[in-house]
């Protein structure tokens, strides 16, 4: 075998990044006739959701003030579809209490199994353990696909439309297309999310309740721990879930920052490999004091923890549209939105995470936020789509990536079939294309 040798694959579309919304993109383009092609540098698809682990599906319940409401779904479509999946082979909980609203804990296992037979179903073809090395590109600005580097050597995929569902927005810098990191430069801090195993769950929900953030008093008792010295707690407010496994709870509580206080970036090696280390340690001290002062976790060990710190912000494309944050706040509606979202902004930064609350009702994520302002043949999808710091704090999330993928995914079906620019759909007719498929977005 000659790995000097390059590969060629032409096809209708394809998809860099196996995330919740590079599988909603892929599943969605392949169900509407096109050939497609997935590349993913893991073994298996998931994303954030489960090589971060962040094993929630946050984003499907509207928020209230009413404590007596039952969970109230309001995002459906390609995100629905997935849940009922997960729900159907036993990886997914009933809807747990989340502050004012609810998320649901996933199995990352079955998540992986449910993405495979989904992709397979359709007719995707999956290139797993590829790295995308470039974006083949005419003229500087027209994208015609990637070049990736797999263990058999350079492999050209040649594509009428190419979906950057990477996260980090990686084909849209490798092509020079604008974009943007965080509030000047400042993002939000990763997270290394790990699983304990050994806890008595029943005493635990006894002592704290079913509110899957940990009441006032832990925050209080973290930050004395953490001044005392006795142990490196850098987050106070931390969310603790039971999953679908009997006597495990999912730790969302480490604050990865750098040595010298910064919230790192992943975008850069140092701080990438930094954060690994850093979220590692601090699981240990994490989980220690929850042996030591947390009911029912007195015989707790880890078991598991994510493949990869777990990443909220990084690179974000310059859109022919932003999601600004008062869109959010002011649940915004959009003729051309093409997702909705009702989750509050979830501001990772400092001790305490900030959270401000969408109550009864949604925003809308328009189209435009996903199509570069410069640049042909490339369309986003997922958490690098245009949006203003806080705004994404909230955009970023699971259900809502669904979403984006499933729009995307029409979109570049009607760029194809219609031999279109991406940017020359109208948002509007996306949604009545949405709508026709399950979203509810009316």
């Amino acid at each position: 075998m000659d790995i000097r040798s390059r590969l060629r694959i032409d096809t209708d579309v394809v998809v860099a990044g196996g995330g919740a919304a590079g599988v909603a993109a892929a599943v969605t383009a392949a169900r509407a006739g096109l050939r497609v092609v997935l590349v993913e540098r893991y073994g298996f698809c998931g994303g954030g959701a489960v090589a971060g682990l962040s094993g929630t599906v946050c984003g499907l319940y509207e928020a209230t003030d009413n404590r007596e409401a039952a969970p109230r779904q309001v995002v459906f479509g390609f995100a629905d579809a997935f849940v009922q999946a997960l729900e159907t082979r036993g990886g997914l909980t009933p809807p747990l209490p989340y502050g004012k609203t609810w998320t649901r804990v996933h199995d990352p296992l079955v998540w992986r199994e449910t993405a495979d037979v989904l992709l397979r179903d359709a007719g995707v073809e999956t290139i797993y353990h590829a790295t995308v090395t470039g974006v083949l590109c005419e003229g500087g600005e027209r994208i015609e696909g990637v070049e990736l580097w797999t263990k058999q050597g350079p492999v050209d995929v040649r594509a009428a439309v190419t979906i950057d569902a990477s996260g980090d927005a990686d084909l849209v810098a490798m092509a020079g297309f604008p974009a943007f990191i965080g509030d000047q430069g400042r993002v939000q801090n990763p997270t290394m999310i790990f699983r304990m195993l050994g806890v008595d769950t029943e005493r635990f929900v006894a002592a704290y309740g079913h509110d899957t953030i940990m009441p006032e008093a832990i925050s209080r008792l973290i930050q004395a721990e953490n001044e005392s010295g006795g142990y490196k707690l850098p987050r106070a407010k931390i969310w603790l879930f039971t999953t679908t496994r009997p006597g495990e709870l999912l730790c969302n509580c480490t604050r990865v920052i750098g040595a010298d206080g910064r919230e790192l970036n992943t975008l850069f090696w140092r701080d990438f490999s930094e954060a690994e280390s850093e979220g590692r340690r601090q699981m240990r001290d994490y989980a220690r004091f929850f042996r030591d002062h947390l009911a029912g976790c007195e015989n707790a060990f880890i078991n598991d923890t994510g493949v990869q710190v777990g990443v909220r912000q990084t690179r974000q494309i310059e859109g022919i549209t932003k999601l600004a944050n008062s869109d959010v706040i002011a649940g915004r509606k959009r003729r051309d939105g093409i997702a909705r979202s009702p989750w509050p902004i979830e501001l990772h930064a400092g001790t305490k995470p900030k959270v401000e609350w969408l109550l009864d009702d949604v925003y809308e994520v328009p189209y435009g936020c996903f199509v570069p302002q410069r640049g042909e043949g490339l369309i986003a999808a997922g958490r690098c789509l245009s949006a203003e710091h806080e705004a994404v704090a909230s955009a970023r999330v699971t259900a809502q990536c669904f979403s984006y993928g499933h729009a995307i995914g029409h979109a570049a079906a009607l760029a194809v079939r219609e031999r279109m620019a991406p940017r020359a759909i109208d948002g509007a007719d996306l949604r009545l294309l949405l709508n026709r498929d399950g979203a509810r977005l009316d």
